[in-house]
Protein backbone atom coordinates (compact mmCIF):
# COMPACT_ATOMS: atom_id res chain seq x y z
CA UNK A 1 0.00 0.00 0.00
CA UNK A 2 1.48 3.33 -1.09
CA UNK A 3 1.19 6.72 0.61
CA UNK A 4 -0.97 7.82 -2.31
CA UNK A 5 -3.42 5.04 -1.46
CA UNK A 6 -3.45 6.06 2.20
CA UNK A 7 -3.99 9.73 1.40
CA UNK A 8 -6.76 8.85 -1.05
CA UNK A 9 -8.46 6.79 1.65
CA UNK A 10 -8.13 9.61 4.20
CA UNK A 11 -9.70 12.04 1.74
CA UNK A 12 -12.65 9.77 0.94
CA UNK A 13 -13.16 8.79 4.59
CA UNK A 14 -13.08 12.44 5.67
CA UNK A 15 -15.79 13.33 3.17
CA UNK A 16 -17.89 10.47 4.51
CA UNK A 17 -17.44 11.53 8.13
CA UNK A 18 -18.23 15.23 7.67
CA UNK A 19 -21.26 14.64 5.44
CA UNK A 20 -24.57 15.01 7.34
CA UNK A 21 -25.99 11.80 8.76
CA UNK A 22 -27.38 10.01 11.81
CA UNK A 23 -24.13 10.23 13.79
CA UNK A 24 -24.08 14.02 13.80
CA UNK A 25 -27.78 14.18 14.59
CA UNK A 26 -27.27 11.87 17.59
CA UNK A 27 -24.49 14.10 18.94
CA UNK A 28 -26.67 17.18 18.52
CA UNK A 29 -29.46 15.47 20.46
CA UNK A 30 -27.30 14.00 23.22
CA UNK A 31 -25.03 16.83 24.35
CA UNK A 32 -27.66 19.50 25.22
CA UNK A 33 -29.64 17.16 27.47
CA UNK A 34 -27.07 14.70 28.80
CA UNK A 35 -23.80 16.61 28.73
CA UNK A 36 -20.37 16.44 27.19
CA UNK A 37 -19.44 13.06 28.70
CA UNK A 38 -22.46 11.41 27.08
CA UNK A 39 -21.41 12.92 23.74
CA UNK A 40 -18.00 11.33 24.08
CA UNK A 41 -19.80 8.10 24.98
CA UNK A 42 -21.58 8.33 21.61
CA UNK A 43 -18.20 8.77 19.92
CA UNK A 44 -16.77 5.69 21.65
CA UNK A 45 -19.73 3.75 20.25
CA UNK A 46 -19.08 5.17 16.77
CA UNK A 47 -15.44 4.06 16.90
CA UNK A 48 -16.31 0.54 18.05
CA UNK A 49 -18.80 0.15 15.21
CA UNK A 50 -16.13 1.20 12.69
CA UNK A 51 -13.95 -1.70 13.79
CA UNK A 52 -16.87 -4.10 13.42
CA UNK A 53 -17.64 -2.73 9.95
CA UNK A 54 -13.98 -3.05 9.04
CA UNK A 55 -13.65 -6.56 10.41
CA UNK A 56 -16.71 -7.70 8.45
CA UNK A 57 -15.30 -6.22 5.25
CA UNK A 58 -11.81 -7.63 5.82
CA UNK A 59 -13.02 -11.11 6.71
CA UNK A 60 -15.35 -11.19 3.73
CA UNK A 61 -18.63 -11.43 5.62
CA UNK A 62 -19.80 -8.22 3.97
CA UNK A 63 -19.45 -9.87 0.58
CA UNK A 64 -21.57 -12.78 1.81
CA UNK A 65 -24.27 -10.33 2.90
CA UNK A 66 -24.27 -8.72 -0.53
CA UNK A 67 -24.41 -12.05 -2.36
CA UNK A 68 -27.01 -13.67 -0.08
CA UNK A 69 -30.39 -12.05 -0.63
CA UNK A 70 -31.83 -13.47 2.59
CA UNK A 71 -28.94 -12.41 4.84
CA UNK A 72 -28.77 -8.98 3.24
CA UNK A 73 -32.53 -8.46 3.64
CA UNK A 74 -32.47 -9.43 7.33
CA UNK A 75 -29.64 -7.04 8.16
CA UNK A 76 -31.16 -4.32 6.00
CA UNK A 77 -34.63 -4.41 7.51
CA UNK A 78 -33.41 -4.71 11.10
CA UNK A 79 -31.25 -1.63 10.55
CA UNK A 80 -34.06 0.25 8.83
CA UNK A 81 -36.48 -0.59 11.64
CA UNK A 82 -34.06 0.70 14.27
CA UNK A 83 -33.43 3.98 12.47
CA UNK A 84 -37.14 4.55 11.87
CA UNK A 85 -37.94 3.71 15.51
CA UNK A 86 -35.45 6.33 16.73
CA UNK A 87 -36.88 8.82 14.24
CA UNK A 88 -40.50 8.23 15.26
CA UNK A 89 -39.59 8.64 18.95
CA UNK A 90 -37.94 11.98 18.18
CA UNK A 91 -40.92 13.20 16.12
CA UNK A 92 -43.37 12.26 18.89
CA UNK A 93 -41.21 14.12 21.42
CA UNK A 94 -41.24 17.19 19.15
CA UNK A 95 -45.01 17.08 18.62
CA UNK A 96 -46.03 16.38 22.21
CA UNK A 97 -43.25 18.32 23.94
CA UNK A 98 -44.44 20.84 26.50
CA UNK A 99 -43.86 24.53 26.09
CA UNK A 100 -42.71 26.05 22.85
CA UNK A 101 -40.50 28.61 24.48
CA UNK A 102 -39.72 27.14 27.89
CA UNK A 103 -36.09 26.31 28.48
CA UNK A 104 -35.10 22.67 28.59
CA UNK A 105 -32.76 21.97 31.47
CA UNK A 106 -30.39 18.99 31.47
CA UNK A 107 -32.36 15.81 32.03
CA UNK A 108 -32.92 14.75 35.62
CA UNK A 109 -31.90 11.28 34.45
CA UNK A 110 -29.35 11.97 31.70
CA UNK A 111 -28.03 9.18 29.55
CA UNK A 112 -25.56 6.96 31.34
CA UNK A 113 -22.23 6.49 29.60
CA UNK A 114 -23.24 2.92 28.78
CA UNK A 115 -26.50 4.05 27.18
CA UNK A 116 -24.75 6.82 25.24
CA UNK A 117 -22.14 4.30 24.09
CA UNK A 118 -24.84 1.83 23.03
CA UNK A 119 -26.73 4.51 21.09
CA UNK A 120 -23.54 5.55 19.31
CA UNK A 121 -22.61 1.96 18.52
CA UNK A 122 -26.03 1.01 17.11
CA UNK A 123 -26.45 4.26 15.18
CA UNK A 124 -23.10 3.94 13.43
CA UNK A 125 -23.40 0.18 12.97
CA UNK A 126 -26.74 0.67 11.19
CA UNK A 127 -25.74 3.88 9.40
CA UNK A 128 -26.43 3.13 5.71
CA UNK A 129 -23.72 5.41 4.34
CA UNK A 130 -21.08 3.70 6.53
CA UNK A 131 -22.41 0.26 5.61
CA UNK A 132 -22.20 1.05 1.91
CA UNK A 133 -18.73 2.54 2.30
CA UNK A 134 -17.42 -0.71 3.78
CA UNK A 135 -19.37 -2.86 1.35
CA UNK A 136 -18.49 -1.02 -1.86
CA UNK A 137 -15.64 1.45 -1.40
CA UNK A 138 -13.43 0.02 1.34
CA UNK A 139 -12.47 -3.19 -0.54
CA UNK A 140 -10.94 -1.01 -3.26
CA UNK A 141 -8.38 0.29 -0.75
CA UNK A 142 -7.58 -3.08 0.83
CA UNK A 143 -4.05 -4.25 0.13
CA UNK A 144 -3.10 -7.72 -1.05
CA UNK A 145 -0.15 -9.76 0.11
CA UNK A 146 1.43 -10.86 3.35
CA UNK A 147 0.45 -7.82 5.44
CA UNK A 148 -2.96 -7.27 3.85
CA UNK A 149 -4.99 -7.70 7.05
CA UNK A 150 -2.72 -5.43 9.09
CA UNK A 151 -2.76 -2.74 6.39
CA UNK A 152 -6.53 -2.95 6.09
CA UNK A 153 -7.04 -2.54 9.83
CA UNK A 154 -4.71 0.47 9.71
CA UNK A 155 -7.20 2.07 7.31
CA UNK A 156 -10.04 1.29 9.74
CA UNK A 157 -7.97 2.90 12.50
CA UNK A 158 -7.46 6.04 10.39
CA UNK A 159 -11.20 6.17 9.66
CA UNK A 160 -12.00 5.90 13.37
CA UNK A 161 -9.51 8.65 14.26
CA UNK A 162 -11.01 11.02 11.68
CA UNK A 163 -14.46 10.24 13.06
CA UNK A 164 -13.36 10.81 16.67
CA UNK A 165 -11.72 14.17 15.88
CA UNK A 166 -14.68 15.50 13.90
CA UNK A 167 -17.35 14.51 16.38
CA UNK A 168 -15.26 15.53 19.40
CA UNK A 169 -15.20 19.00 17.86
CA UNK A 170 -18.99 18.82 17.53
CA UNK A 171 -19.34 17.79 21.18
CA UNK A 172 -17.20 20.71 22.33
CA UNK A 173 -19.15 23.12 20.11
CA UNK A 174 -22.53 22.00 21.41
CA UNK A 175 -21.31 22.07 25.01
CA UNK A 176 -20.24 25.71 24.56
CA UNK A 177 -23.57 26.59 22.96
CA UNK A 178 -25.48 24.76 25.67
CA UNK A 179 -27.59 27.81 26.54
CA UNK A 180 -28.96 28.02 23.01
CA UNK A 181 -29.15 24.26 22.56
CA UNK A 182 -31.25 23.81 25.71
CA UNK A 183 -33.99 26.26 24.75
CA UNK A 184 -37.40 24.64 24.38
CA UNK A 185 -37.94 26.00 20.87
CA UNK A 186 -34.55 24.74 19.69
CA UNK A 187 -35.09 21.33 21.28
CA UNK A 188 -38.45 20.81 19.58
CA UNK A 189 -37.01 21.93 16.24
CA UNK A 190 -33.99 19.66 16.72
CA UNK A 191 -36.14 16.67 17.64
CA UNK A 192 -38.30 17.23 14.56
CA UNK A 193 -35.22 17.40 12.32
CA UNK A 194 -33.71 14.40 14.13
CA UNK A 195 -36.86 12.38 13.55
CA UNK A 196 -37.01 13.28 9.87
CA UNK A 197 -33.33 12.48 9.30
CA UNK A 198 -33.43 9.11 11.04
CA UNK A 199 -36.63 8.06 9.25
CA UNK A 200 -35.17 9.18 5.90
CA UNK A 201 -32.02 7.12 6.47
CA UNK A 202 -34.15 4.20 7.62
CA UNK A 203 -36.21 4.32 4.42
CA UNK A 204 -33.03 4.72 2.39
CA UNK A 205 -31.60 1.59 4.01
CA UNK A 206 -34.87 -0.34 3.51
CA UNK A 207 -34.87 0.27 -0.25
CA UNK A 208 -31.13 -0.35 -0.62
CA UNK A 209 -30.27 -2.86 -3.34
CA UNK A 210 -27.77 -5.64 -2.74
CA UNK A 211 -26.41 -5.20 -6.26
CA UNK A 212 -24.08 -2.50 -4.96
Amino acid sequence: MTWADVLSFIFVASLLVISPGPNGVLIAKTVPTSGRAAGFGNIAGFVTAFYLHGALAILGISIVLVQSATAFSIVKYVGAAYLCWVGIKALLAAVYGTGKTANVMPSARPRTLLKAYSEGFLTNLLNPKVSMFYLAAFPQFMAVGENAVLSSFMLVFLHSVINAIWFAAMVLLFSRLVGVAQSGRFQRWLKAVTGGVFIAFGVKLAVLKASL
